[in-house]
């Protein structure tokens, strides 16, 4: 979930995601309902054709990576 905000960080298609974080179509299917459910991404329409959607980081996902970021220092240290 980390590498998926941290691609969408500067807003990202699903193609995009897909082939940065090495995962399946259904696998990044499964995450993105997550993190946009959890609203850790939003969805939004690109320049009005609504068959390209990009991906960006909210607010929360930015805040979910910093303490995620923490974390893992803590427990790699």
């Amino acid at each position: 979930m980390a590498n998926i905000l941290n691609t969408a960080t500067s807003g990202a298609k699903k193609t995009q995601l897909m082939y940065k974080c090495n995962m399946s179509f259904k696998q990044m299917e499964t995450y993105l309902n997550l993190l946009t459910e959890k609203k850790l991404l939003n969805k939004r329409v690109h320049n009005g054709s609504k068959d390209l959607i990009v991906y960006e980081i909210t607010d929360k996902g930015q805040f979910f990576l910093e303490v995620y970021h923490s974390l893992k220092a803590l427990l790699t240290a």
